[in-house]
């Protein structure tokens, strides 16, 4: 096959003409889709037989699916090398496409342009693995490769907002001169197509939005301008055009302005839309099984893309579909919109690498360039799938502040459409098996996903297997099931090393619980659950510090290190057991930080507020003798545990007595949990929300909306305290929400 491309084994020896690249475009992408079927093995063996840029850049994506999956250094070094390949490959193919005259040329983009994607994506999966690397230098590597990738993007956005001028200006010659002016099916052929011969067309190729700052209405244009300060610059779009008659026949779902300031709105949410690349033939199409396939509908997003791109009179299906331009469409909205969404979700603790991107992230149009490449039925479409669940089903659902129903809200259906169609793609992925399990405790259907993800059968991929226990682990430990949750975790220490101190330190908590609930009625399981608490806090130590994130300790790992050096220095000075002298229950402790209060319902509620109340308990003798910064840790998880069952008056009380009204410097010291001070003001901030949501209308709240603010602000400019990056993520979130509604953080 090679040989007949004209290739050789050991490289490229020379550019490919229009169907040498369309061969090898068809081959990798087909190659690739394995992995969304858990066959690495199939992937990584096809790939191998070719050496064309993208095949490059698909033996990067097998090594970083399996680097990201499992966070083990060795395969995330292997994943560095892989990635650079594929760049300097691309870059080749980029730089020697602009002297082949035999290549294909796109109407729409430069030539060379599907190696600049190829690029953009190689750099962006290499920055990725970069930032997760233990090396600060590499990280701030990953990070200038952002920039990079974000520089080779707009360049592929700018040359589509030129395409789009063009066809704007002949529709609108076409119009004067009573004619219409129509693509071809294919964008690679030149035959012009008459009036006649052209039915009303259903959507071929999604629109991508290129231009996002111009707006058609004063609303829209005060929102970009609002937002101005949280996106990047893109070019502006074209001014629109007056007195252009919209034709009958576009059946889009478009709000556009009318006569005297009314807007007519073209509505097409039935319309179904059928998008698949040209790298499909092995997967289950739309059409082979009515009864799973589940086809897009037109909605909100296609009327938002299609707004800021089309202009009235112009066709939907605008950018054409010959396979190099699909592959560059949807491998550009991937890219962008996962970097977009990366981006803005960065937390405060690392503003100073922002500085090196250059610029700041937007989660709303990260969001809809994604949710556009998902209608793509290639590698793009699934990769931009996984993380749309990953942005819903973990960090959405590791968010406090963010809108209950309406825009930014999680989106049910739409997610319930979107895995249905992709389990229907990969039926043997047990990528989408997990997802469903874990929206089902987005749901607070807790038993239901342990129950679900536990009659799954094992995937043949080692790091996706170690997710699904630790996704196991983590709602056992939710539903208050502490032998389970001791069993899950040490599960996970059997299927990868990442994080093992912190698996034995929640095993250890486990059994402390367990402790605490016979301690006064039956001394001899008492005793049995004491012994093995310690035997496995005895094993965090050892089991930290080997693991790093940009050259420093894991967040976790010097978490439960000091938590440990702490009950060891009350013990000694209590003159007691070691269990004896640990404070408020650490397992609670480990819910909060995980945020399995947002997947509890209220029986699971009322179990950790009573597990919080014991330590006020007469069966802890040793309460009178805390200090302040305990006192807090039982206010703080008390009231986060109050405002997840709406209780935000009595959780907003206890912050405020317990913690606020108190000197933040009180609470700092050796050993000390200085950590409550600044997280009882996030947690206000969150109390704040929810009660100016209540109603699904935080606008009429502006009070509380304001107040919310003032709470975010000073904690973002907190000083440095215990897992602050992970509160950080839910502060930068939670300031892109109140933006939203016109409050500037």
């Amino acid at each position: 096959m090679l040989k007949a491309l004209g290739l050789r084994s050991q490289g490229q020896t020379r550019s490919l003409n229009a169907l040498d690249e369309l061969a090898q475009i068809e081959d990798a992408m087909s190659a690739v889709t394995h992995i969304m079927n858990d066959d690495v093995d199939a992937a990584e063996a096809h790939l191998s037989k070719g050496s064309s840029p993208f095949h490059q850049l698909g033996k990067g994506v097998v090594t970083f699916m399996r680097a990201t999956l499992g966070f083990e250094q060795e395969i995330m070094k292997e994943a560095s090398a892989t990635l650079s390949e594929a760049e300097n490959a691309a870059y080749e193919n980029q730089r020697r496409a602009h002297r082949n005259t035999s290549a294909y040329r796109s109407p729409i983009y430069p030539p060379g342009t599907e190696y600049a994607v190829c690029l953009a994506q190689a750099q962006l999966m290499s920055a990725i693995v970069g930032v997760l690397n233990e090396s600060l230098t590499e990280a701030v590597k990953g990070f200038y490769k952002l920039r990079k990738a974000y520089l080779t993007l707009e360049g592929v956005m700018e040359a589509e907002k030129k395409f789009l001028e063009t066809r704007s200006t002949s529709s609108l010659a076409s119009t004067a001169s009573g004619g219409s002016l129509r693509p071809a099916s294919r964008a690679s052929e030149k035959t012009a197509v008459s009036d006649a011969s052209v039915p009303p067309v259903p959507v071929k190729s999604p629109i991508r939005k290129s231009t996002l700052n111009a707006k058609r209405d004063e609303k829209g244009k005060e929102k970009a301008d609002r937002n101005d300060d949280d996106g990047f610059d893109f070019v502006d779009a074209d001014e629109e055009h007056e007195d252009v008659e919209t034709p009958m026949e576009y059946m889009g779902h478009l709000n556009l302005p009318a006569e005297h300031g009314k807007t007519i709105e073209l509505d097409n949410t039935k319309r179904e839309v059928h998008i698949k690349s040209s790298s499909t033939p092995n997967l289950p199409s739309e059409d082979t099984n009515p009864e799973t396939s589940v086809p897009h509908v037109v909605d909100d997003f296609d009327a938002l893309t299609l707004t800021d791109t089309v202009k009235a009179g112009e066709d939907i299906s605008l950018l054409g579909d010959h396979p190099v331009d699909v592959f560059i469409i949807s491998g550009s909205n991937f890219c962008f919109g996962i970097l977009l969404l990366m981006i803005s979700l960065v937390p405060p603790a690392f503003v100073t690498l922002l500085k090196i991107v250059g610029f700041k992230g937007d989660r709303e149009r990260g969001i809809q360039m994604l949710w556009q490449a998902t209608k793509f039925h290639n590698i793009h479409g699934a990769m931009a799938g996984l993380v749309i669940f990953g942005y819903y089903n973990g960090i959405t659902g590791f968010c406090d502040i963010i809108p209950r129903s309406g825009e930014g809200s999680y989106p049910k259906e739409r997610c319930r459409v979107l895995l249905a169609e992709m389990r229907s793609r990969y039926p043997k992925s047990h990528l989408w098996l997990l997802e469903e399990g874990r929206s089902y405790a987005v749901e607070k259907e807790l038993e239901k996903s342990i129950d679900y993800m536990s009659k799954t059968a094992d995937s043949p991929l080692k790091q996706l297997e170690a997710l699904n226990w630790f996704e196991r682990s983590l709602m056992t430990m939710c539903i208050h099931d502490y032998a389970e949750t001791s069993k899950s975790f040490l599960k996970c220490i059997t299927l990868n090393n990442w994080s093992h101190g912190l698996y034995y330190y929640i095993c250890g908590a486990a059994h402390v619980q367990l402790y605490r609930q016979v301690k006064d009625s039956d001394a001899k399981a008492a005793s049995v659950y004491r012994a093995k608490a310690i035997e496995l806090f005895d094993k965090v130590a050892p089991n930290t510090g080997k693991k790093r994130f940009m050259a420093r300790q894991l967040p976790f790992d010097v978490f439960v290190n000091r938590k440990i050096a702490k009950w060891q220095d009350r013990a000694k000075e209590w003159g007691c057991d070691l269990i004896d002298a640990v404070g408020v229950s650490p397992i609670e402790e480990m819910i909060y930080f995980w945020n399995g209060y947002k997947r509890m319902r209220t029986e699971h509620l009322d179990v950790s507020l009573a597990n919080l109340a014991w330590s006020e308990s007469p069966s802890n003798p040793h309460w009178g003798k805390e200090g302040l910064d305990e006192k807090a840790i039982l206010a703080v998880l008390r009231a986060a545990t109050l405002r997840s069952k709406g209780e935000t008056d009595r959780a907003k009380e206890l912050l405020q007595t317990e913690i606020i009204n108190v000197d933040k410097q009180l609470f700092k010291g050796p050993n000390k949990d200085a950590w409550t001070a600044p997280i009882a003001r996030y947690e206000m901030a969150a109390c704040m929300w929810r009660d100016a949501d209540r109603e699904g209308r935080p606008e009429a709240h502006p009070e509380a909306l304001e107040e919310c603010r003032k709470c975010l602000v000073e904690v973002s400019a907190w000083e440095s305290y215990d897992l602050d990056a992970r509160i950080g993520m839910k502060v930068t979130t939670g300031k892109s929400t109140l933006r939203r509604y016109g409050i500037e953080c």
